[in-house]
């Protein structure tokens, strides 16, 4: 049965509770897009040298900015470690379109792009089409988002 006392101890007891969850629910996203591998286990450098995804090694294996990322060859993960951010995708490998909407979405490393040098991921394909629409203007927006939407 339910005293008096104990139903009042547990509504001045809630907002503590809501509290602790919600920063539990509200914990930030990692920098970088890891499933569990950073940007799924393809090798950043070779969109770069190769122009296509090429998957990484656990062989090769660098760790940066709290992932492991993988390489194809060692040549790779020394390139990548001697200068990690021009290699690394922009928006932490996390899909750039959804970025420049306000969100975070997991990529995959066929929806690919280098603009200026730069390397950025989409969702899917279809992302990759309205990303394409404007480049310029969603790489403005994602950054006016980043990194906010980590949470």
């Amino acid at each position: 049965m339910l005293t008096r006392r104990t139903a009042l101890g547990l509504i001045a007891a809630a907002p503590v509770a809501f509290a602790l969850a919600s920063r539990t629910a509200l914990a930030a996203e990692p920098q970088v897009f890891q499933n569990p591998i950073a940007i799924n286990g393809t090798d950043p450098v070779a969109y770069f040298t190769d122009g296509r995804p090429v998957a990484g090694s656990a062989a090769h294996k660098v760790s940066w900015n709290g992932a492991d990322w993988q390489f194809a060859s060692a040549a790779n993960a020394k390139t990548f470690e001697a200068n990690p951010e021009a290699y690394a995708p922009v928006f932490g490998g996390y899909c750039a379109f959804a970025a420049s909407k306000g969100y975070l979405a997991p990529t995959v490393p066929e929806a690919w792009t280098i603009h200026e040098g730069k390397l950025y991921l989409n969702a899917n394909l279809r992302a990759r089409e309205l990303w394409l629409q404007d480049v310029p203007g969603n790489i403005a927006k994602g950054q006016a988002n980043w990194p906010g939407i980590l949470g």
